[in-house]
Formats: C-alpha cells, structure tokens, sequence
C-alpha cells in the first residue's frame, strides 16, 4: 500500500533534494559566517546503494561544490535538519527486540547508510582466540565491544548482541571454526550521525568546520541561501528499493513524505490518511484493515488478502502499474524471491512482494501462466505452528501451480 500510493502522489520521475544551506554571509577569505545546514528531504538513498564502495558519495559531491563556491572554513556549526518529518522515528506497536536491529532502524528526514551500522564477525585463528570484529560503514556512531571467542569447528554459532545505551553495544558468545556472523544494528539518532559524517567529509576535503555538529527540528532561517544539493534517484527507483529488498526504513519514510505531499505534515498519521484516501479513489475496500506504520513491522498491522488482490488489481490498471510491476521481485531472479521457485515455471513468471515477520509468511503479486494469462493473487500464512521454511514451502507450491496452469 505504501509504495503504490507513493508512486501515484509523487509520479515515477520525482526526486528528492538533499540541500547544504546558509543564513550566514561568505567572506573574501572563504569562510561561512554562520551555521551551515544539512537539509534532509527524506532521501533514503543517501548510502553505497546507487554508488558502490562509496558510502559518502553524495556527501562528497555537495562538499565539491562548497569548495568550488569559495568555502573554506565554516565559522558556525554544521546543523543536520530533520524538520520535514515529525512525530516519533519509531513505528508504533514495534516490539523492544526489533530496535536495536537495522531492519528497526528509526526514521529521519535526514538518513545516512540506511541508519545502520553492519558488523562482521569471522573466527580467530585458534580455539579460543577473540573472534576479529569488522564494522563498516564510514566511522559508525556506536561503541562496539566483542568479547566472542572462537570455537571447535562443528559447535553451534552463539553470538548474542546487546544495547548498552544509545551509543555502545556489547557482542558476546561463541563462534566456530569455518564459521561466519553478520548483522545490522540500529543508529540511535540518523541526523546527527549524518551531519556528523558530512562534517568529517568536509574536514577531508579540506573544509573546516570550527562549531562542531547538532541536529534540529526547528524552522529554518528565512533568509538562507543554497550552497549545494544533491537529487535523489526517482520515485520508480525509491519504490523498486523497498519492495525488492523488504526495505522497511524506506517504507516509513515513504509513509511520511506521502503525509508531507498530500496532508502537509510529514508524520505517520498523515501518512495514513494519505493512503487510506488513495485507496478509495481507487475503489480499493480498506473494510477489516488495520495499518500501524508504513512497513508492516508491526504486529497490530490487519490486512486481507482480498483487500491485497484489490489493490494489485487496481495498480495493473494504474498509469504507473509498468513502474509498480516493475519494482516486485520477480522469482527466481532478484530480490527476496532471487533463491525460490528456481528452475520451476514459476520462475521468472511470479512477481510478487514478500512477507515476514515470526510466525507469519505471505505472498502477494502478479504470476503469467504458461497460457499467457495473468492472474493477481495473495497468500497470507499467519501463526503457523512448523518451522517458517514449511510454510514459505507451502506458498511458493502455490504459486508454481498458478504458473504451471494451462
């Protein structure tokens, strides 16, 4: 629902603009007399996404064109501003456990590296030996203390992570010979992790920032001036993130920017409405559904799945239904469906969003039988009482035989 009523709010091509600004005045000795602002615009793609190895390319960018404008020494403070949402960056009914993971991360109208911090662990050369401990990316915001040992090929991995305050984690356990652990945690506060990135980027270009960094909510100066920006990739290409990858960050910040765009307010519960009147201008029956966030991380979210075919229904029939199909995983062939139905006549002919959460499983989409028809359909498996394989086994048979009919 997210990702359809922000295509049709925003259009396929819509861009976001990340925006360094200032009210302060530009001396003949190339110094800002004053703050300079790192705008957030709800750009989730402010990372390595769309620029590989280069976590801080956009950062980089704007910082060239201070230098090219004169800028070589800020006198003020570098203000990362997040005012365009409001509201609490977490969803509402998420559970404590989810977030101190990535996958929880909290929103921002000013995001960096996907507000999460990922860590590596690989096993140490002998039984015993600490673990060696990796963390990327570009100068994480957390304290991160291992004390994982390594342990005798063939013992059962037993690594366990926790959240001592906002800013240090713990990792401790055991990790075997041969073995692996990664995760992604959580940044506590995105906007000052951003703005402190971008100070430290400006810094290596040779920029210096003499205030230090804060964040901020409040109403920009009215008398500010643009010194650089950087435009997001379009809506078509934000969209196709979320739903191939089960990006639930981008989710929520989607929900918000649609608040934002159609309601005036960038929070979650304008975003709501956003898309409640969306899917009645589409005559999608929204009756027995009940949306808490933008993502579905929630466990008080309520949807059926005849309201799902609904909607996907509608969206074939949408100007942007090419963009909206395009950004499902297709079978077989990337995103969270890139290792199911492999080999069988599913592949390739199933486009379809995936659904995960413990003790529940869905499907929804569109599949192309090998007639050539298409059908809409959606699957949701809820407090399966197997393992989550089962039941993940159960629905792809299901859309292999929608794809095999004839």
């Amino acid at each position: 629902m997210t990702t359809a009523a922000a295509l049709a709010a925003f259009g396929p091509d819509a861009r976001l603009r990340t925006t360094v600004e200032t009210a302060g005045r530009l001396d003949g000795r190339g110094r800002v007399l004053g703050d300079v602002y790192l705008v957030g615009a709800g750009d989730p793609n402010l990372s390595a996404r769309f620029a590989p190895g280069r976590p801080t390319a956009a950062f980089e960018a704007m910082a060239d064109a201070l230098l090219a404008a004169g800028v070589r020494r800020i006198e003020g403070r570098v203000v990362g501003h997040e005012g365009a949402f409001t509201g609490d960056g977490r969803g509402s009914d998420w559970t404590w456990e989810d977030l101190v993971w990535g996958y929880g991360a909290p929103v921002s109208a000013l995001s960096f590296g996907d507000n999460a911090i990922e860590l590596k662990l690989a096993p140490g050369e002998r039984v015993g030996d600490p673990a060696v401990l990796d963390i990327a990316p570009f100068r994480p915001p957390l304290e991160v203390i291992s004390n994982v040992t390594t342990a005798e090929t063939g013992t059962e991995e037993d690594v366990r992570l926790d959240l001592e305050g906002a800013d240090r984690v713990r990792l401790s356990g055991r990790l075997p010979l041969g073995g692996e652990w990664e995760g992604l945690v959580a940044v506590a506060d995105p906007a000052r992790w951003a703005a402190t990135t971008f100070a430290a980027v400006l810094e290596s270009k040779g920029i210096r920032v003499g205030g230090g960094v804060l964040t901020s909510r409040v109403a920009l100066p009215v008398d500010r001036r643009f010194l650089a920006a950087h435009d997001s990739e379009p809506m078509a290409e934000i969209v196709r993130v979320v739903n191939k990858e089960s990006q639930n960050l981008h989710a929520e910040i989607l929900l918000r920017l649609l608040g934002l765009r159609v309601e005036g307010e960038g929070s979650a519960s304008k975003g709501h409405e956003a898309v409640l009147a969306f899917l009645r201008r589409i005559g999608v029956p929204a009756d027995g559904w009940g949306l808490v966030d933008g993502s579905g991380l929630a466990r008080t979210d309520l949807l059926t799945p005849h309201g799902l075919v609904s909607l996907l229904e509608a969206m074939d029939r949408h100007p942007h239904a090419a963009a909206f199909r395009d950004s499902l995983p297709v079978a077989g062939r990337d995103g969270t469906l890139e290792k199911r139905m492999r080999g069988k006549a599913a592949e390739g002919r199933v486009l379809a969003k995936t659904g995960t959460l413990n003790l529940a499983n869905a499907l929804a989409g569109y599949v192309t039988t090998t007639r050539g028809d298409r059908l809409v359909f959606a699957i949701v498996v809820n407090n399966h009482a197997g393992r989550a394989k089962e039941a993940v086994e159960a629905i792809d048979a299901i859309a292999v035989a929608l794809a095999s009919a004839r």
